[in-house]
């Protein structure tokens, strides 16, 4: 049994004192098939999209709240639930008031493609703006919470706890055993095992998280209190602090099981020749120049290594250097340093933060390289705190205080993409593309085989070309026709391009940079909201 969103609400917040917030969703791009996929959707979880907004009251104190609702599409995201999350958090930043949001998803809307990935990033910026004005951010992870929901705002609470018997992970164990062949390890996405390993503060049912959450809001409040008002008696200490849960784990494919019935409107046909496809087995081509190629073509590079707290991942470069004389902090995917299930991993989210923070204390622009097959998919990348590095990432990256260039150079796949994103301004290589998972992952939840993968590519709108119509991309840097076949010219074009670009940011005002970027994203995949 899940944990309904009505019935969260029922039991965290005073009876009867919920106001919801909600209007009616916004309409985005849809095909016949998926419109009737969300009249169904909305019959049977009997709600009008994956998530519930509103305010009411916790133990007598004011707050909003944000809960998702796995009857509708498995609690996916796209465009209008996001729009939905995010009006609710600028809103409750607006009142003053702590949020307490409660997600349960298997991850981002897989009919609405790419753009409903990108969506994580306009979620993370607004939480990223509520905490930094100074307001609570509380998070209680139900079953299941996976993905890019628990790579964002799943992961940015100030304090974290989770349902009992959760499944809490990045990716989704169906994804990994399409690509590799083996199960993932059992008992690792637990909420169990997360607060073990410290991803986690706690394992609580919904009655005990309230208590907590409301003794949490008396401390972040910041009000002294009487010596009298502070004691408690012993029997009050809170055993439900030490939450080891023997509830069962509880088996679930992750990653939208209805996705498979809807297929999203796609034909059993494929299209094993379409461009998008071609951009996809083109950017994976061995020879493909990568980030280390574009370095041998900037002047005064001087490598730096690790995050400076005892790691480093050889998945990852990070540099200082001049773009045709502008000088930057370099960070990016080293396509070579990649190898089977050796791919980005915590530590190289850690050195991502790194650089961003040289970047803000230097006051230099930060060009960020993405050319990834994906974050690490592993159990030690699981409990290390793969989903909230790349969160932090994400609420690093669109709240900084310095110009920023991403560049979409190669593969683009997962959160290990996402958490290089959100820049000020992007581009991208002819064959560059991003997607929430490979194409072969994406056809491993919707079709149950990876022979669709072709079709799913170019349904997903994740080329460079389709990502500059829904404006995640500002410009395309030509191949002609494949950088594989012209490295050196290629490398030389990209590197004037962000010098070109560099040149043009640091004109302009950081504050006027900063404001421009968040509008950015903000209003990405909304009616007329392509820049």
């Amino acid at each position: 049994m899940r944990t309904s969103a009505r019935e969260l609400l029922e039991q965290l917040l005073d009876t009867g004192s919920f106001v919801s917030w909600d209007r009616p969703p916004v309409t985005v791009a849809a095909s016949p098939q998926y419109r009737d996929a969300l009249q169904k959707a909305a019959v049977a979880a009997g709600i009008d999209e994956s998530v519930l907004t509103g305010e009411g009251l916790l133990r007598g104190r004011r707050v909003a709240v944000i809960a998702c609702e796995f009857g509708f599409l498995a609690g996916s995201i796209g465009v209008a639930a996001a729009e939905r999350i995010v009006s609710a958090v600028e809103r409750a930043t607006e009142l003053g008031l702590p949020l307490v949001a409660s997600p349960t998803s298997g991850g981002t809307r897989m009919q609405e493609g790419t753009v409903a990935f990108v969506q994580m990033v306009k979620i993370a910026g607004a939480v990223a703006a509520h905490k930094s004005a100074g307001h609570p951010y509380l998070v209680y992870l139900r079953n299941p919470t996976m993905g890019g929901v628990f790579a964002s705002w799943g992961s940015l609470g100030h304090i974290t706890f989770a349902e009992p018997g959760a499944l809490i992970g990045f990716l989704g164990p169906r994804v990994y055993e399409a690509l590799y062949g083996r199960p993932f390890p059992e008992g690792v996405q637990t909420a169990e095992n997360l607060y073990r390993r410290g991803v986690i503060d706690g394992v609580l049912t919904i009655p005990v998280f309230r208590r907590i959450a409301h003794r949490a809001l008396s401390v972040f409040s910041g009000v002294a209190l009487p010596d009298s008002a502070a004691v408690r008696p012993v029997s009050d200490q809170p055993a439900e602090l030490e939450p080891r849960s023997t509830a069962p784990h509880r088996n679930h494919e992750s990653n939208d099981a209805e996705a498979e019935r809807i297929r999203l409107g796609l034909s059993e046909s494929g299209s094993e020749g379409n461009a998008v496809w071609q951009s996809v087995l083109i950017s994976r081509r061995p020879q493909r120049p990568g980030l280390r190629d574009l370095l041998r073509h900037v002047t005064q590079r001087v490598p730096l290594s690790g995050t400076g707290q005892g790691e480093s991942d050889r998945t990852a470069v990070l540099a200082l250097g001049r773009f045709r004389g502008q000088p930057c902090v370099v960070f990016g995917h080293d396509r070579r340093g990649q190898q089977g299930e050796n791919t980005m991993g915590p530590a190289a989210l850690r050195e991502a933060r790194r650089s961003m923070a040289l970047a803000q204390e230097l006051r230099l622009p930060l060009v960020l390289v993405i050319d990834t097959v994906g974050a690490a998919l592993s159990k030690e990348a699981e409990e290390r705190g793969l989903a909230p590095e790349i969160a932090r990432c994400i609420a690093d990256l669109v709240t900084l205080d310095t110009p920023t260039v991403s560049v979409l150079l190669g593969q683009g796949t997962g959160g290990g993409a996402l958490a290089l994103l959100p820049a000020d301004r992007v581009l991208a290589a002819t064959h560059g593309w991003l997607a929430p998972l490979p194409p072969e992952g994406a056809s491993a939840i919707v079709f149950r085989d990876i022979d669709h993968a072709a079709e799913l590519a170019a349904a997903q709108r994740i080329s460079a070309a389709d990502l500059l119509a829904d404006g995640v991309v500002d410009r395309i840097v030509p191949e002609f026709p494949d950088a594989a076949d012209e490295p050196v010219d290629f490398a030389r074009r990209m590197v004037a391009a962000i010098a070109q670009e560099l040149t043009a940011l640091r004109a302009r005002p950081e504050s006027e940079l900063l404001a421009a970027r968040q509008a950015r994203y903000r209003r990405l995949g909304l009616p007329g909201g392509t820049s």
